[in-house]
């Protein structure tokens, strides 16, 4: 688990969320992801106990509870990026600014925004103008002038939360 003073994120569970039920490995499960208290919080379900995405749930995705020996590199579907991205749209704290920042460069890597500008505001800050490839959409995302390290640490938390 990776604990940052905004969030707490953790890979699949060991147990269904709903039914208590052990999830081991091979079995087919549901992620959902809340935001409680200006956190995110993941909830894993059995494939049976799956009755569609709780009230509340901002993403949710399939998975398979992988063997522990199995090391991959993670898979993130482009819509869950999305789904976040869009999520964080309105974010005024610095750690949901940082999130949808490296969310933004992600979705920039796979080309699916593309990079139209940057505009300068009268305090110094900058922000990136993105357009969605599949859509025309325009975006803009503000650059939280991370460090590398910062920057390293909130990559780890999106592959975490969606990966």
């Amino acid at each position: 688990m990776i604990r940052s003073a905004e969030y707490d994120f953790s890979g699949p569970a060991s147990a269904c969320a709903s039914t208590g039920a052990e999830l081991r490995p091979g079995d087919r499960y549901y992620a959902a992801l809340f935001e409680r208290a200006g956190r995110f919080e993941r909830a894993d379900y059995a494939e049976s106990a799956w009755q569609g995405a709780p009230p509340g749930a901002i993403a949710h995705w399939k998975g398979r509870i992988r063997a522990h020996a199995t090391v991959r590199k993670p898979k993130i579907d482009d819509g869950r990026l999305f789904e976040c991205f869009d999520h964080m749209a309105a974010a005024g704290d610095a750690g949901r600014i940082r999130f949808r920042y490296v969310v933004a460069l992600l979705l920039m890597r796979r080309r699916k925004l593309r990079f139209e500008e940057v505009r300068k505001d009268s305090a110094g800050g900058e922000t990136m103008v993105l357009t969605d490839t599949r859509t025309g959409r325009k975006c803009e995302v503000v650059d939280p002038k991370m460090t590398e390290a910062e920057s390293a640490a909130v990559q780890d938390e999106v592959i975490q939360v969606l990966g």
